[in-house]
């Protein structure tokens, strides 16, 4: 794993990346370059590649082609596959039509980059589904044999099949293992020397007991000066799941780490991509909130928005803006409900602009009042706030940036309804509140295109 701008990326999946955009760019470059003069047609070909390479990242991201995905079968892909190419045939089109008419070949150029693309595709899914993946894994050792090293070792083998946990060292203060026997290493020898002779690249502590001498500090150190990497629990999750764990993370962790910036220049980067962003989505959309508004009219009486009230930065309360999905008594009896699955409060048309989250279109203009944000938590009401501030530690610390229209865990985990499912979407929240940037701001928009076009988690 490598951080980019705070955020944990996968060195594989940039690898990747930057093949791809090379691939669909040399792909173009190669049938100018054979056809027509270079002074001419070069900075036109660099542009429409870039464009045309950009579109196929974003195409990819939202598909889900670059996610770490073991489980995913191979009629899955192909389906992803041919959504890919249905969404990139129509770019491909509008770029190859802003290319001068004077510019000579431009249906070989054309061609060039059409088979640039189904390269790209094709190479994702041999990429998916290739054994090559298994030959560069990162061997990874788990310090501890409890149940915490248990979860270490579970997520890594459903969230990383980059990731071969070799086995688990027992440190001398733990009770009986929660690991399978055969996987527990280091009888007969210390914590450096397993390490060293089993190759490892990467340690994560993760002992159930820590008193009483259990953590070998001059061994760790031994095992960091020789190039092995040596993280701490909360860390691994970190950088694995993208989430912080409430229940391995304290208040020193989170306060002596990096992260939780919040600088000016943040601050008025990320206003001025809020405005800009919103007067372009709303442009876009308008014609759907249109139709959208119409369809409310028809169905049933009452208001086409409905307000409320909702927490957002510094605790402070503002009145979020949405197209209204359920019937006008929806809280008759005036006690707050989460949505559920299947609620029947919810209308006709409501469940349709749910699923496609056109409801909440109008929260473009709470962006530009400046209550909100395109990316950061999901604003709740002040009745839950209150409720999960007294029940999930560090909650109020979600209060720190402000909400968004999308956001980080909104994007990697499904609509929360329960108490435990506000604790777990905390958690992506918390990532995002100590690692955000304009980078992450920018994968959260990506992945949200994805959320929409599969209707993920959608209520």
């Amino acid at each position: 794993m490598i951080r980019i701008f705070n955020h944990y990326l996968h060195r594989r999946t940039l690898m990747q990346i930057l093949f791809d955009f090379g691939l669909v760019i040399a792909a173009v470059l190669g049938a100018v370059l054979s056809q027509v003069q270079l002074s001419n047609a070069v900075p036109n070909a660099v542009t429409y590649g870039i464009m045309l390479a950009l579109s196929m990242f974003v195409i990819n991201t939202a598909t889900g082609f670059y996610e770490r995905t073991p489980n995913r079968s191979l009629n899955q892909s192909c389906a992803r596959a041919v959504l890919a190419l249905l969404l990139v045939l129509p770019l491909e089109y509008v770029f190859n039509g802003l290319l001068p008419e004077a510019m000579p070949n431009r249906g070989a150029i054309k061609w060039a980059a059409l088979l640039g693309v189904a390269a790209v595709i094709a190479h994702r899914v041999y990429v998916t589904h290739s054994a090559s993946q298994t030959r560069s894994r990162t061997r990874i050792m788990v310090f501890g044999s409890g149940a915490a090293a248990a979860l270490v070792g579970q997520t890594l083998k459903a969230n990383d099949p980059n990731a071969e946990v070799v086995g688990y060292f027992p440190g001398v203060n733990e009770d009986k293992p929660c690991v399978p026997m055969a996987s527990v290493l280091g009888q007969n020898q210390s914590l450096a020397q397993t390490a060293l002779s089993l190759d490892i690249d990467e340690i994560v502590v993760a002992l159930t007991e820590r008193r009483g001498g259990s953590m070998p500090m001059r061994e760790l150190l031994d095992c960091k000066v020789n190039g092995i990497r040596v993280y701490d629990i909360a860390t691994h999750f970190e950088k694995t799941l993208s989430q912080i764990k409430i229940e391995y993370v304290n208040a020193g962790w989170l306060i002596f780490g990096d992260g939780f910036n919040q600088g000016w220049t943040r601050t008025v980067g990320k206003r001025l991509v809020d405005i800009v962003g919103s007067l372009i989505l709303l442009a876009v959309s308008l014609p759907f909130m249109i139709i959208t508004a119409l369809l409310i009219v028809l169905e049933s009486k009452g208001p086409i928005l409905y307000r409320q009230e909702r927490v957002g930065l510094n605790g402070k309360t503002f009145n979020v803006i949405k197209f209204r999905s359920m019937r006008t008594d929806a809280e008759k009896d005036g006690k707050p409900q989460w949505a559920s699955l299947k609620d029947d409060r919810v209308t006709r048309i409501g469940h349709i602009i749910r699923k496609l989250r056109i409801d909440e279109l109008p929260q473009i203009f709470c962006v530009l009042k400046g209550d909100m944000s395109l990316v950061g938590p999901r604003p709740e009401r002040p009745y839950f706030v209150d409720k999960l501030t007294q029940e999930i530690p560090f909650y109020a610390v979600r209060h720190s940036v402000k909400p968004g229209v999308t956001g980080w865990a909104q994007v990697r985990y499904h609509y929360g309804a329960t108490v435990e499912d506000s604790r777990e979407k905390l958690q992506y929240d918390l990532y995002y509140v100590k690692n955000h940037t304009l980078f992450l701001d920018l994968v959260v928009l990506f992945e949200t295109v994805a959320v929409v076009l599969l209707a993920k988690g959608s209520r």
